[in-house]
């Protein structure tokens, strides 16, 4: 049960694909702006010079201050666009009531335990189709669009892990900040407030709406190699608001998913454990399948606690 309520005609069924290109024209622009005034910040924050801004985003430079400078874009550039965003279009043009209070009070300590578990059995399942998609073999025929796929994995793989190289535990929660709470809360923002709740209106089914959702939410990484998974997790987000009413459970989960991985990266780096981000082969099948049991099992129970605390809800509010 998902809340977004608006009667603007742009918002309608019968305008879904004008709604749907104003949705991303407006993120897009939003993008372009927060990047655009996060580029001019930098040689004033930062200072680095103009001239090796370009540089600083493909290769991983030796400046004191590049990582920490390319947290700020992506900071605004990503979840703080995604928030602005976000409220444009639903406050602006959608002109829609997103029902905040009564998102909060959707949300219930034993939701968030079930919550933990969902997580728990989605790390162990979804490692496996991380290791699938990780390795998958295209036809021969598609051996140039294979390799040229590869070798963008490869260089998002080489800024990725200089990003997550942490020099200091200052370092450390700036990437904590930028990767795991604003991308969590601005990407849920949009894709599960926004987006899922006008391709419900839109298909007339919650399902299709999760999955589309999903698949666009996967789609827009431009990462083929972990389109999969990704797609997963964002299924599992929107189930999470579709069950409950609350986007407060996705937003703690995407967090808490994207986290979990940062302080195990820090981790490494401290010799505390052992842990590569380039090793998909991280949990065997066994163990995975596991996971894919507990995750439907806790997701039944996610559905059904919040099946009866909704209609306890639609009681009192027939008092």
């Amino acid at each position: 049960m998902q809340i977004y309520k608006t009667q603007a005609p742009i918002a309608s069924k019968r305008s879904w694909f004008f709604s749907l290109l104003v949705v991303l024209l407006i993120t897009v622009g939003v993008m372009i702006v927060m990047q655009g005034i996060g580029l001019f910040l930098i040689p004033v924050i930062f200072k680095i010079p103009l001239d090796e801004m370009a540089a600083l985003f493909t290769s991983p430079s030796n400046d004191p201050n590049a990582r920490m400078a390319i947290y700020f874009i992506q900071g605004l550039g990503s979840g703080m666009s995604f928030i602005l965003a976000s409220w444009i279009i639903a406050k602006l043009v959608d002109k829609a009531d997103i029902g905040w209070k009564q998102q909060m009070a959707r949300f219930k300590f034993i939701g968030l335990v079930i919550l933990l578990i969902i997580m728990f059995g989605s790390l162990l399942f979804n490692s496996l189709i991380i290791d699938w998609n990780a390795n998958i073999e295209l036809p021969e025929s598609w051996s140039a669009i294979e390799n040229y796929m590869k070798e963008a994995e490869d260089q998002r793989m080489v800024l990725t892990k200089f990003l997550t190289d942490f020099d200091s535990l200052t370092e450390f929660l700036v990437g904590v900040v930028v990767i795991g709470l604003l991308a969590g809360i601005g990407e849920e923002l949009l894709f599960r407030g926004v987006l899922q709740p006008k391709l419900q209106i839109y298909t007339g089914n919650g399902h299709v709406a999760v999955w589309l959702t999903a698949f666009i939410f996967s789609a827009i990484h431009i990462q083929f190699y972990g389109f999969f998974p990704r797609m997963l997790l964002g299924a599992i987000f929107g189930y999470l608001y579709l069950y409950s009413g609350s986007l407060l459970y996705p937003i703690i989960a995407h967090i808490l998913n994207n986290t979990f991985t940062i302080v195990l990266i820090y981790l490494a780096k401290q010799e505390v454990i052992t842990f590569d981000i380039e090793d998909t082969d991280q949990v065997s099948l066994p163990y995975a399948l596991i996971g894919l049991v507990i995750l439907i099992i806790s997701f039944k129970a996610f559905k059904r606690i919040n099946k009866s605390l909704h209609k306890d809800e639609e009681l009192a509010e027939s008092v």
